[in-house]
């Protein structure tokens, strides 16, 4: 049997009869979840897993230290103990009587100079003993024996040369953080590619043009690991030459704490040293990251 041919609308070309297609309005994604939840996310992943490691480690901590006969006071007995050092850090009572917040910048103040001429005369002996071969065979084992000696053995001879402990404190910091500061851009500048060289050549790049221009871009990335190890010995180095030369420092505190049998108030200290490291080591390790575009170890 023939079917009756179906009737169709000539401007359109549409069966007559047939369902239109009704196209819906695009919905514009917000900016609130294309930018901000996405940021949270990645803020959440980031701080949440240490915030739950501290808290569980805070715990342990605390069910360890309750029992009878613990020699190592609770947080919740730190807490009580040293409130004053935690909530108020620049508090004033006396020449001797400051907040951890003030003897922290005082050690900061040794450790930025010291660590500064480390930074500048290790990244110039770095970069004369790099361009030679004879140099760096003859003086790397050298540097090798003496970046291994403890900063404490270091202090004896600085009191003895310099007779006051302000100075000798610094040349503590500077000898313990010079060594992988000289032999990281040593081994840097001995790694630049021929190729930099050969150019360097064709263009005819005077000393000067060579070392801005070439040696140090090319080394930047060794430079800044031996600069990141070095404020952290930097750091370490300060806080065991206080313990001995005295004055206000953090190190100083911490043996003045531990004299006067206040273990809150050391392990209060103790935390504060462990944040300003990590602080400075984030502080050379963001430079790093903008001077070297990112080829820095993070």
């Amino acid at each position: 049997m023939n079917m009756p041919a179906l009737k169709t609308n000539v401007a359109t070309a549409t069966p007559i009869g047939s369902a239109s297609v009704v196209s819906l309005p695009t919905v514009k994604p917000s900016y609130l979840t294309t930018k901000v939840v996405p940021k949270l996310r990645n803020a959440a992943a980031v701080i949440l897993p240490p915030l739950i490691m501290l808290a569980l480690i805070l715990g342990v901590w605390q069910l360890l230290c309750m029992k009878p006969g613990a020699t190592l006071p609770a947080p919740t007995k730190i807490w009580s103990e040293a409130k004053d050092l935690i909530l108020d850090p620049f508090f004033v009572a006396g020449p001797q009587d400051i907040g951890l917040g003030w003897r922290v910048l005082v050690s900061l103040q040794r450790v930025a100079i010291g660590y500064g001429l480390a930074g500048l005369i290790g990244i110039l002996l770095g970069t004369i003993i790099g361009q030679s071969v004879w140099a760096m065979r003859g003086l790397d084992p050298i540097f090798q024996v003496l970046r291994t000696i403890s900063p404490l053995a270091w202090l004896p001879i600085s009191l003895a040369a310099f007779r006051d402990s302000q100075p000798s404190a610094i040349f503590v910091i500077f000898i313990t953080s010079v060594w992988p500061i000289i032999i990281n851009t040593a081994v840097g500048i001995r790694n630049i590619p021929q190729d930099y060289r050969n150019v360097a050549a064709v263009v005819q790049l005077n000393h000067l043009e060579f070392f801005w221009k070439i040696m140090i871009p090319s080394a930047a990335p060794y430079i800044f690991t031996g600069l990141r190890i070095g404020i952290g010995l930097s750091w370490l180095a300060i806080v065991a030459a206080e313990m001995l030369t005295g004055g206000v420092g953090i190190g100083f505190f911490i043996w003045d704490a531990w004299n006067s049998s206040r273990l809150s108030d050391i392990v209060v200290a103790l935390v504060y040293i462990g944040m300003i490291g990590f602080i400075l080591d984030r502080a050379i390790a963001f430079i790093a990251s903008i001077v070297t575009r990112g080829t820095a170890a993070s």
